[in-house]
């Protein structure tokens, strides 16, 4: 009698590391050309705001990569897919959530005080 073992599926996270990197760098150069426009115009007062369809669909690509990712490295260890994915996504919207926010934070502080109020080296 023989017993079949499965393998992990180690496929899921780097499907979920693709899917994060793909719109990581949209969301990069998103901000590079809002920041390239404030430049060129300070007066400019949406440049430094997280608003806009294109930046929050870009990070809600992130986050959904990100939830992937995590879900599917919980899978690798052996946990059933509702709870290693719902677990993800516990994990995803809090630190998501809480990302915007600070992101959010910096770029006021920035806009602000300028660049070097974000400098840790003084």
């Amino acid at each position: 009698m023989y017993y079949y073992i499965p393998q992990p599926p180690f496929f899921i996270p780097l499907i979920g590391l693709f899917i994060a990197l793909t719109f990581g760098l949209t969301f990069q150069m998103q901000m590079q050309q809002r920041i390239q426009t404030w430049l060129k115009n300070p007066k400019t007062q949406g440049a430094y705001k997280l608003e806009g369809k294109d930046l929050t669909l870009s990070y809600q690509g992130i986050c959904l990569g990100v939830w992937v990712f995590l879900g599917g490295g919980l899978r690798i260890f052996g946990f059933s897919s509702l709870s290693a994915f719902g677990f993800a996504l516990f994990l995803t919207i809090g630190a998501g959530a809480f990302l915007w926010q600070q992101f959010g934070a910096m770029l006021v502080e920035v806009q602000k005080n300028g660049a070097k109020a974000l400098d840790l080296a003084q």
